[in-house]
């Protein structure tokens, strides 16, 4: 038990920290009152990247355009390569542009590009409205984001996902709390240093993108919405970061090898592709989710207080502030204390994104790597 007297308090002090100090990255609410009606509408043009999307377009942007926006409106859709018939799919709806991308240069994601190829096709507008093509809009979303955007450069939402099947239920959740643990919204409404965005829905204004070097100083970003607000945060910009109930994802991911390669895609590149800082993240999920319940039983078991006390308190913390995102999500409470086997799928997930790089299948998506 040694070993447990030493890691439980360890793991106790740092829920204090994350409870207490660390941008309140636990609670649900914006981070910023409403904003105004500004003097004037600015222009708007949403840029969305499609690949293969005839799917899941017909129940998405019929709602982005559909929005009642008092300014100038324009959408374009960007058709990155597809196979299915997206671009057709798309003009049959409505889009004002639908355009196809170019050959993607070396060096550039996927994503990046097709969203410069908008930005190219969209021509000066005020703002552009970077969105995915599974997310729907609720009526006025787009109008609340302008409003939120008078005294920022950069607006986002994080969709709310889906929570359909058994599977969605456990991990999606989690995977906006610990989103918002590594990336406190409040600190990116309110702080210089902290810096991200949600990629299926951003606000930009054009003048700061171009002063902060565009989609070029990004073209490699395979995690494009925190390498954006990473890029406009160095050029001084003024961002802000919200869930919202009216900003939705449409895409399903019905079983765990879905939600699995969704994660496992990208974490290793968020983690610099850097063997130590897997280590240390690996460890540091171990340290914080699973020696609180680990510690409490067997501290229990062997009435030895200080790992029980601590581990106890630990998983309290945890539970306790976890509670807020099921509530969001319209899930039971009493989903919390599991917290720690949801982890414990992370932490195996990140592991398998360093083998996916290591066998050169790192960051494939959509049957293209990068």
């Amino acid at each position: 038990m040694l070993i447990l007297d030493v890691l439980a308090p360890a793991s106790l002090a740092a829920w204090l920290y994350l409870a207490a100090a660390h941008g309140g990255f636990w609670r649900t609410g914006p981070c910023l009152p409403d904003g105004p009606d500004p003097p004037a509408w600015p222009h708007v043009a949403a840029v969305i990247p499609a690949r293969d999307e005839a799917g899941v377009l017909p129940g998405t942007l019929p709602t982005v355009l559909a929005q009642d926006y008092p300014g100038r409106f324009d959408v374009v859709v960007v058709d990155d390569a597809s196979t299915d018939g997206t671009a057709e799919t798309a003009a049959g709806l409505g889009a004002s542009q639908v355009v196809a991308a170019r050959d993607r240069p070396a060096g550039w994601a996927g994503k990046v590009w097709a969203m410069s190829e908008g930005v190219r096709a969209a021509g000066k507008p005020d703002f552009y409205l970077f969105t995915d093509a599974d997310i729907a809009y609720a009526p006025g979303a787009l109008t609340r984001l302008v409003r939120d955007a008078h005294d920022r450069d950069l607006v986002s939402r994080m969709a709310t996902l889906n929570t359909t099947t058994a599977w969605e239920r456990r991990i999606v959740p989690a995977f906006v709390y610990f989103f918002a643990q590594l990336y406190p919204f409040r600190r990116v409404c309110r702080g210089r240093r902290t810096a991200a965005a949600a990629g299926g829905c951003m606000l930009v204004r054009r003048e700061t993108l171009l002063r902060a070097g565009g989609l070029d100083a990004i073209h490699d970003a395979l995690i494009d919405d925190v390498a954006l607000g990473r890029l406009l945060k160095r050029a001084g910009a003024r961002c802000r970061l919200d869930l919202d109930r009216g900003v939705v994802s449409r895409r399903p991911y019905p079983h765990l090898r879905d939600l699995w390669a969704m994660i496992a895609r990208s974490a290793y590149h968020q983690l610099r592709y850097s063997p130590p800082l897997l280590a240390a993240t690996v460890l540091g999920l171990l340290l914080v989710y699973a020696v609180p319940p680990v510690a409490a039983l067997a501290g229990l078991v062997a009435l030895d207080p200080v790992p029980a006390a601590a581990g106890l308190l630990a998983w309290a913390l945890m539970t306790v502030t976890y509670v807020p995102m099921l509530r969001f999500y319209r899930l039971s409470p009493m989903r919390a204390p599991a917290l720690p086997l949801t982890a414990l799928m992370y932490a195996a997930m990140t592991v398998d994104s360093a083998r996916l790089h290591w066998k050169g299948k790192g960051g494939a998506w959509k049957g293209r790597v990068r």
